[in-house]
C-alpha cells in the first residue's frame, strides 16, 4: 500500500531529522522494521529479482522520507536554536513512550537477561561515553560553506556512523551528528543547497558518499546480528537509547551559541507529554492501517 509506506517513510524522516529519535525507532514502533532491514540487504546483496521487490518497497518509503526531510530542513532547523529546551523536552518524551513499546514487541529477546544485560550497560556506556569525551573536547563549528579537504574527511566518516545509527531502533543518527558537533552545520548546509547556494555541495557530497558507504558495510552486520543474536542486539538498541537521554540533556551545549545543559527548570513537562502522546499515537495509527490492509 503506497500510502502506508508512505508515511511510515515521512514519520522516518521527521524522527531522521532531530536528534534523540532514530528512523529505525520509528520502523520499529510501525511495525517494518525488519522489512525495511531486509530490504536494503536485498537490494544491496540480493539477486535481481529480490532487488526489483526491494525496490519497490525502499522507492515508497523514501518519496514519503523525502517530503519529510524536506519539511524538518526548512523548519526544525530554526525551531531547534530558538526553543531548544521545548524540542529537546520533546525528545525525551517520544523515546520514553518508546521504550516500552519496544519491550512489549520483543519480550522474548528481553526474557533472556543473561544474554543481554551486559549489551545493554555496553550501548548505554558508548553513548554516554561519546557524548562526554566530545563535551571535554568541544565543538569546533564547522561552516560547509568553507570546504577543506579535512574537513571532508571529517564529513564521510560522521556520515558512515551516523547512517549506522539510523538503521538501529535507539540512538538516532541526528543524536550522532549533534555529538559530534555537525547536526546544525549539515542542516544549514541543506537548507542553503535548497535556496540554490552551491558553496555547499562539496561538503554535503563528501556527507553523501560517507552516507552510502556506510549503508553498504554496514547493514550486512545488522542483518547478521538481527538474525543469529537477537537478544544481545535488542539488549544493547535498550542501552543506547537510554544513553541517548544523556545526549538529549547535553544537546544545548552543542549549539554555535552554546546554552546550558537541560535541567529540571528548564524541562518543559507538556512538550514531554507531547512526544509520548506521538509515538503512542503513530502505534495505534500504524495498528489501523494493518487492519484496513488486512480486511481489504
Amino acid at each position: 500500500m503506497m500510502l502506508k509506506e508512505g508515511i511510515g517513510g515521512f514519520c522516518m524522516a521527521l524522527a531522521d531529522s532531530v536528534p534523540g529519535v532514530s528512523g529505525g525507532t520509528v520502523a520499529f514502533i510501525m511495525g517494518f522494521y525488519d522489512r525495511f532491514i531486509g530490504s536494503i540487504h536485498d537490494f544491496v546483496f540480493g539477486n535481481m529479482d529480490k532487488k526489483k521487490e526491494a525496490l519497490k518497497f525502499l522507492v515508497k518509503l523514501g518519496i514519503g522520507w523525502l517530503a519529510g526531510m524536506i519539511l524538518a530542513v526548512l523548519i526544525l532547523s530554526s525551531l531547534f536554536e530558538s526553543h531548544i529546551y521545548v524540542v529537546s523536552s520533546l525528545f525525551i518524551g517520544f523515546i520514553a513512550g518508546s521504550i516500552p513499546l519496544i519491550i512489549r514487541e520483543e519480550k522474548d529477546s528481553f526474557k533472556e537477561m543473561g544474554k543481554g544485560i551486559l549489551f545493554c550497560l555496553l550501548g548505554i556506556v558508548i553513548v554516554v561515553g561519546i557524548t562526554w569525551l566530545n563535551g571535554k573536547m568541544g565543538n569546533a563549528s564547522m561552516n560547509l560553506g568553507q570546504f577543506s579537504i579535512g574537513m571532508g574527511i571529517k564529513l564521510f566518516l560522521i556520515g558512515m556512523v551516523a547512517i549506522s545509527a539510523m538503521f538501529l531502533p535507539g540512538i538516532s543518527g541526528s543524536t550522532l551528528l549533534l555529538i559530534f558537533g555537525a547536526y546544525l552545520p549539515v542542516i544549514s548546509a541543506v537548507r542553503g543547497v535548497l535556496g540554490m547556494d552551491l558553496s555547499y555541495v562539496p561538503g554535503l557530497a563528501f556527507f553523501g558518499v560517507g552516507v552510502l558507504t556506510g549503508v553498504v558495510t554496514v547493514v550486512k552486520a545488522i542483518q547478521i546480528c538481527l538474525e543469529k543474536f537477537r537478544p544481545q542486539a535488542v539488549y544493547m538498541i535498550l542501552g543506547m537509547m537510554l544513553g541517548s537521554f544523556y545526549a538529549i540533556l547535553q544537546g544545548p551545549t552543542t549549539l554555535a551559541s552554546p546554552q546550558k545543559a537541560m535541567n529540571l527548570e528548564t524541562f518543559h513537562f507538556l512538550a514531554f507529554l507531547a512526544g509520548v502522546a506521538l509515538v503512542v499515537g503513530m502505534q495505534v495509527f500504524s495498528q489501523k492501517l494493518g487492519k484496513n490492509r488486512n480486511n481489504s
